[in-house]
C-alpha cells in the first residue's frame, strides 16, 4: 500500500491537526483554570471569617457521684474567639431537671464568659443531660453541652450503741 499525498489531502492533514492542537490546548486552559480556582477558593477558606466565633474548654461535665440535695451546678466556660460580639440565646435544656443560667448581654471579641447548668438532685439514680446553646456564632451557632452522673442517697448516720451485755449485773429470774 502506498499513501499518495496531495496537496488538498495535505491541507485537509494539517487543518485536523491544528483542530486536534487548538482542542488540546483548550483542555489544558480549562484544566489550568479549574486548577486555579480550587486553590483560590481553598486559601480563601483558610483565612478568618468575620463575625463572633464560640469556643468552649470543655463540652461535656462528669459529676460522677454527688448526694440527693448535693450541689448540682457547673459553670461552663466560653470564650468568643471572633472579631464582632458573640450573642447567645435562649439555652434549651433536655429536661426541667436541668437549669441553664447564661449572659444575656453580647460577649465582646476575646472576653471569657460562663453558661451555669444546675441539675436538681432531688432524687437518686444515674443522669445524662444535654443543654442545647444557640448563639450567633459563625463557626458553630448550636453547641450541645452534657452533663452526666449518679445521684446517691445520703449514708445515714447513726448514733454508736452502747453495749450493755458487757460489765451489766446479772438479773434474777
Amino acid at each position: 500500500m502506498s499513501y499518495k499525498l496531495g496537496v488538498g489531502s495535505f491541507t485537509t492533514f494539517v487543518d485536523r491537526l491544528n483542530n486536534k492542537i487548538n482542542l488540546n490546548m483548550k483542555n489544558l486552559i480549562l484544566v489550568l483554570a479549574l486548577v486555579f480556582t480550587v486553590v483560590v477558593a481553598g486559601a480563601q477558606d483558610e483565612e478568618k471569617v468575620n463575625g463572633p466565633e464560640i469556643s468552649f474548654k470543655k463540652t461535656t461535665h462528669d459529676y460522677g457521684t454527688i448526694y440527693v440535695n448535693g450541689d448540682g451546678a457547673y459553670n461552663f466556660e466560653f470564650t468568643n474567639t471572633g472579631n464582632e460580639p458573640l450573642i447567645l440565646s435562649k439555652p434549651r435544656s433536655s429536661c426541667g431537671c436541668t437549669v441553664p443560667d447564661w449572659p444575656k448581654e453580647p460577649i465582646l471579641p476575646g472576653e471569657t464568659n460562663e453558661i451555669k447548668v444546675t441539675y436538681n438532685t432531688h432524687k437518686a439514680g444515674a443522669f445524662n443531660k444535654t443543654v442545647t446553646v444557640y448563639s450567633n456564632a459563625k463557626n458553630k451557632s448550636t453547641v450541645l453541652l452534657r452533663i452526666k452522673g449518679a445521684v446517691e442517697a445520703k449514708p445515714t448516720e447513726a448514733l454508736p450503741e452502747k453495749d450493755n451485755s458487757i460489765g451489766a449485773a446479772p438479773i434474777n429470774k
